[in-house]
């Protein structure tokens, strides 16, 4: 399978696309390299900002931009994007109504050996709880495409996560519909749901082929939006399956997990675990080594699925 990191196929998507829209500025925090935009910038360099390390700063600048009518795309690494710069996006661009989609690159556990000061395992939580901000995680460079293309054409601030490393497709091609808040059925299946988003998709995919060798049938959703929910989906799910497992590269609280539990106890409860990183700085290490000392794999999540299946009988 090709092995894209979504900050390419993101780089991509916006200089096609600002190429015949000179509105679409991008701005970085001395990040242009880590948010793979030298492209962008060699060929439009007129519709580059460059804030230096100023998180807050580029904020309020690409709020400013964009109530003169500009479509400001801030890029910027998602540890310090979600959190030293969360009054402004909560008040400059959340509450004030503002235009501006924004870019936490390298998130999650993508910095690795960087640990906790450059992991960002709470930004879903606290990006979620802020009204009128959506919140979006592409699944690979396909997917990335699609939704660079949408949220070119929505107005209204988003907080979108991408990943540092290369990963692997989740979909043949970007011949599919993407809608901002609507859930994607990547597999059908009757006994248990995967619900996953961003990277964690194709862990959720590789462990539904496992369990499929087993006789277990596992349906896959892509919940590639967090904020607004797809509702309709966790719910059917939850009706017509046994049980619910949720997996993502975020901290157990607070995020996909949470926000699908929300629905499920609410609505129609049924058994469900959710696996993230736990209550803890992450240990340090590449994704893969990451993932797995978690159960974010297909082994410990085949496991986890075994056993939540039993307790259902």
């Amino acid at each position: 399978m090709n092995k894209v990191a979504n900050r390419q196929a993101l780089c991509e998507t916006l200089l096609d696309l600002a190429r015949s829209d000179k509105d679409i500025l991008v701005l970085a925090s001395d990040s242009r390299g880590s948010a793979s935009m030298l492209p962008f910038v060699k060929e439009l360099p007129e519709q580059f900002v460059e804030t230096g390390i100023a998180e807050q700063n580029i904020v309020g600048i690409a709020a400013g931009l964009a109530s003169c009518g500009k479509k400001p795309w801030v890029t910027s690494p998602a540890c310090f994007l979600s959190m030293r710069a969360i009054e402004q996006v909560k008040v400059d661009v959340a509450y004030s109504g503002t235009n501006v989609k924004l870019v936490g690159i390298s998130g999650g556990v993508s910095y690795g050996a960087l640990g906790m000061s450059h992991h960002s395992l709470q930004d879903i939580a606290v990006t979620r709880a802020i009204p009128g901000l959506t919140v979006i995680l592409p699944a690979d460079r396909h997917e990335t495409k699609k939704m660079t293309e949408a949220l070119v054409q929505h107005e209204g601030g988003v907080y979108v996560r991408i990943g540092r490393n290369p990963v692997q497709d989740v979909y043949a091609s970007d011949d599919y519909p993407f809608e901002i808040g609507k859930a994607v059925t990547m597999r059908e299946g009757s006994d248990l749901t995967l619900i996953a988003a961003g990277e964690t998709v194709r862990v959720a995919l590789d462990t539904a082929e496992a369990l499929a060798q087993e006789g277990i049938h596992c349906r896959v959703l892509n919940m590639h939006t967090i904020k607004p929910l797809d509702r309709e989906a966790i719910i059917r799910a939850a009706e017509e399956t046994k049980a619910v497992v949720t997996v993502e590269e975020h901290s157990v609280h607070g995020g996909l997990g949470a926000a699908v539990a929300e629905v499920i106890i609410q609505h129609r409860p049924v058994p469900m675990r959710i696996i993230g990183i736990p209550d803890e700085p992450a240990v340090t290490g590449n994704t893969a080594e990451v993932f797995r000392h978690y159960g974010i794999h297909t082994e410990q999540l085949c496991s986890v699925a075994r056993s939540l299946l039993q307790s259902t009988e």
